[in-house]
């Protein structure tokens, strides 16, 4: 009965259900719009890291599409979402480095949220937990 009146814990175990939901999902969602429109996008993506369009935009796709959903079911969470930091960080600081902040400023937010998805981890309501969870 005790546990149950806990709201801290059952509170922070939703919220990062949640954040790590909508997170993913948000990934899943742009990652999937890159995937169907690969080619038309390709002749547009650019080489702002030196190792050719074609394989930026497919580490993009990997990052945004397939670690959003690892991280949407809470698989390898931490592992999942270090990917999304690195894409969001080519985006806030090289991509989008002489841009207004309002032009940049979805790269930041997700920057900053996929810190907070790697402290989190998967939580208590993830595959994680299910899986590797210490006894």
């Amino acid at each position: 009965m005790k546990k149950f009146l806990d709201y801290r814990s059952l509170n922070t175990d939703v919220a990062t259900l949640l954040l790590r939901l909508i997170f993913g999902g948000l990934f899943i969602r742009y990652g999937y719009m890159k995937l169907m429109s690969y080619n038309d996008i390709l002749p547009m993506f650019g080489d702002i890291i030196g190792i050719g369009s074609e394989l930026s935009l497919i580490l993009v796709i990997f990052a945004e599409f397939f670690c959003g959903i690892l991280i949407t079911i809470g698989l390898f969470t931490r592992f999942a979402v270090i990917p999304i930091f690195i894409t969001m960080c080519v985006a806030y600081f090289i991509a989008h480095a002489n841009d207004p902040f309002d032009t940049k400023a979805i790269a930041f937010v997700f920057l900053l949220l996929s810190i907070v998805v790697f402290i989190l981890g998967g939580g208590k309501y993830s595959v994680d937990r299910a899986f590797f969870r210490k006894n």
